[in-house]
């Protein structure tokens, strides 16, 4: 039996280990979204939706792939909305990180489901962005997208001189998991 994209999110979110009490806090925020909006996955949903995001690691260089975003001017991990095309929310960051880092090939999500959970608002909506960790392969080569500024390596270290905290917060959360 095939689940939709809303089932698929909502029963990763009910199953996933928030790893702290304010993860937890947003887990059971995005499962009543999720419950009161039968279009809570998708982009039109006037009260936010739920976003899916993957932060481009390559653990042997110990450095993370950002991406300046066109509109916000923010170095960020790579993300957006859900696709039709989606099956599953993971099939969602995973597409995002391949098309928002131009690696085509290879890149694979950390096993274990999504790394955090961030709320943020954005000029347009409240996006729920459920934040996976997605490996590249040896050798990956970036290539910027049509929704960027920029797209940089950043040792682990130097994330905090040109992220916010929330991409600050995903990178520890990825780094404690690897």
């Amino acid at each position: 039996m095939t689940v939709s994209l809303h089932e698929d999110a909502a029963l990763v979110l009910k199953e996933w280990p928030a790893p702290a009490p304010d993860q937890e806090q947003l887990r059971l925020a995005y499962l009543d979204h999720l419950a009161a909006h039968p279009d809570g996955m998708w982009k039109p949903c006037g009260d936010g939706h739920i976003t899916a995001s993957a932060l481009v690691v390559d653990p042997s260089r110990g450095r993370v792939l950002l991406t300046l975003h066109k509109k916000l001017r923010m170095w960020l991990q790579m993300g957006g909305h859900c696709e039709p095309e989606d099956a599953t929310l993971a099939d969602a960051a995973l597409r995002e990180a391949r098309e928002e880092s131009g690696i085509a090939r290879g890149l694979t999500l950390l096993p274990g489901g999504p790394v955090r959970l961030d709320r943020h608002h954005t000029p347009c909506a409240w996006h729920l962005d459920v934040q996976y960790a997605a490996l590249a392969p040896e050798g990956a080569t970036e290539a910027i997208s049509d929704e960027s500024l920029d797209l940089r390596w950043f040792p682990y270290d130097e994330v905090p001189d040109v992220a916010d905290e929330s991409v600050v917060r995903l990178v520890e959360r990825t780094r404690a998991l690897l």
